[in-house]
């Protein structure tokens, strides 16, 4: 143990002289250096002053601002005193990491007026009953946990047992991080919910992806709609481009992950804008009605 601190202490010493070094050489070109001491290493501010050697033989002196315990200078970018100070901006982004996921969810409830990142509910479309969820990406990215995955469950449930046509509003950036593998549960639940809607009860699910819709809504309910609705213009992906590019080591063309190029390769029936969106859902469950839907309704 001994050894390896001595050797540790040794490398700091050298990595410091070659700082030290290297603040001289660049002083170098700014101001004369003192003939007395052109390559002191001790007192690498000597070269602004050619009386400065004095200073090093009293380091203790609280009046000498070429002390040898201050390798920077006195106008240095890095000076706390400096409100604008990048340290500061450093300091704050620790501190709302740092804060806790309850303390986080306070915070969204109070800004967005929401209680979570979804709201469901029932309503009429031109008269027709639908059943509603709507994703609210101002709520810590529309991420998806455990109560998300709850309230969609329990309204894809709700139709499936009011023989209601279902619309689900995807707009995320995927699970809850801050859940761990209870957020990835989510996607498994609302799945098997929608197989039973879907399989068993025959039933009509239109999803609609706006933009961003990402991660594991992408992966789960976004894309099991009979009828996959996007809108323009849209980011609809499973991982981020930067993730991509980071992991893989390639350059992820530009578009490549937008409504347009994806509804191309066969991802989505419609790419409908959202003044249009009320009329077209109209006209689906229209058309949808000449099935199962009114003789279920009807029992």
């Amino acid at each position: 143990m001994e050894k390896y601190l001595k050797k540790r202490c040794e490398q700091i010493s050298q990595e410091l002289d070659e700082i030290i070094a290297k603040f001289s050489k660049d002083k170098d070109f700014e101001e004369e250096p003192s003939p007395d001491s052109p390559d002191s290493i001790e007192s690498p501010d000597s070269t602004e002053s050619p009386d400065s050697t004095d200073s090093t033989e009293s380091p203790d002196s609280p009046e000498s601002p070429d002390s040898p315990d201050s390798t920077e200078s006195p106008d240095s970018t890095d000076s706390t005193e400096s409100p604008d100070s990048t340290d500061s901006t450093d300091s704050e982004e620790e501190e709302e990491e740092e804060k806790s996921y309850k303390d986080r969810l306070d915070s969204y409830q109070k800004e967005t007026g929401l209680t979570e990142a979804v709201q469901t509910g029932i309503g009429q479309i031109n008269g027709i009953p639908v059943a509603f969820g709507v994703m609210d990406f101002d709520f810590m990215g529309g991420s998806m946990g455990s109560v998300v995955g709850e309230k969609i469950t329990r309204l894809i449930e709700y139709a499936t047992n009011n023989f209601l046509p279902l619309i689900i509003v995807c707009a995320s950036g995927g699970a809850r991080m801050q859940e761990g593998s209870l957020s990835l549960m989510q996607m498994a639940k609302i799945s098997s919910a929608l197989f039973n809607y879907q399989k068993n009860k025959k039933l009509f699910y239109v999803s609609i992806l706006t933009s961003p819709t990402t991660g594991g809504v992408t992966a789960s309910f976004g894309m099991l709609g009979d009828i996959i609705i996007a809108e323009p213009n849209a980011y609809i992906a499973f991982a981020g481009k930067r993730v991509i590019e980071e992991t893989l080591k390639i350059t992820v063309p530009e578009g490549l992950q937008e409504t347009e190029y994806l509804f191309e390769k066969g991802l989505f029936d419609l790419i409908v804008p959202r003044n249009l969106l009320k009329s077209v859902l109209s006209e689906l469950f229209q058309f949808h009605d000449f099935f199962s839907l009114n003789q279920n309704s009807i029992k």
